[in-house]
């Protein structure tokens, strides 16, 4: 059995975060350009274009490429043959206190609303698996967009139309409060409590092994987003959604729970493996 030691991971993940939230996502950024390019909206091509140089400064001045830092979620896969000497979660919410030592912190008590001045405790999900390694992705989530996302109990009657209907149901009434282009991650089945969370998991993991019949699914939801007209910054143009991420659960014979979580363009994230 392989054993690594806790406090090992705290510098690598908080300089990673540091990374993360003065770079956005290289992909996204790919993403927002190819919009620019493809663009027919003169004031869409000029939002992003904005968007693009602000998110350039940033990498390049190391500065926060957005003032909303947001609440540090992670998923943490451990290998049933990995010994960890420590406490895991206070290592990783050690690292998270450091890598947003400068920057703003948003993570407060919801009722006495006083923040907690650490940006802790991050929210973490874990999954135990396979093999011996550690895997740890995070994902930046800012309010802006997290006020956005929603839950929906359908009936299994609803099907794929209406998982479709949700989630466009979703985005046009966000319109331009989670400054599209905006990228969207699909939960579908489990529970509740599963759904959502599977919906943020697509955002920030990358799916290696995805079903053909997902892939259509991403592809008929991205198509029905880009044809509202909402548009970058909400000026009404063809890209209203970078990408759409969905994965699923296996759910209850009498369900079909949808969760749509959305993100912003300012896509900060990364997965580190130990």
């Amino acid at each position: 059995m392989r054993t690594i030691n806790a406090d090992d991971i705290i510098l690598p993940i908080a300089d990673k975060i540091k990374h993360s939230l003065t770079n956005v996502d290289g992909p996204t950024l790919e993403a927002l350009k190819k919009a620019r390019d493809t663009e027919s909206s003169r004031l869409c091509r000029w939002a992003l274009g904005q968007i693009i140089e602000n998110d350039e400064i940033a990498a390049r001045d190391c500065a926060y490429a957005c003032q909303d830092c947001g609440q540090a979620v992670m998923f943490v896969s451990v290998g049933q043959d990995l010994h960890i000497n420590g406490n895991l979660t206070d290592a990783i919410n050690k690292a998270v206190e450091k890598g947003y030592a400068t920057a703003r912190k948003s993570v407060a008590d919801p009722l006495t609303r006083i923040n907690t001045g650490t940006n802790t405790p991050a929210i973490i999900h874990y999954d135990v698996t396979v093999g011996d390694k550690l895997t740890v992705s995070y994902l930046a989530k800012g309010a802006g967009s997290e006020n956005m996302s929603k839950v929906y109990m359908l009936t299994p009657s609803k099907g794929e139309d209406g998982i479709i209907n949700s989630v466009l149901d979703c985005v046009k009434s966000a319109g331009s409060s989670p400054c599209p282009p905006i990228i969207v991650g699909v939960g579908v089945g489990g529970t509740m409590e599963v759904c959502a969370t599977l919906s943020k998991k697509a955002l920030a993991v990358e799916q290696n092994d995805k079903r053909d019949d997902v892939a259509r699914l991403e592809k008929r939801i991205l198509d029905e987003i880009n044809s509202t007209g909402i548009g970058a910054q909400g000026f009404g143009g063809d890209v209203t959604a970078l990408s759409v991420h969905v994965a699923v659960a296996p759910t209850h014979i009498g369900m079909l729970p949808v969760a749509v979580t959305i993100q912003c363009h300012s896509d900060r994230k990364f997965t580190a493996e130990f």
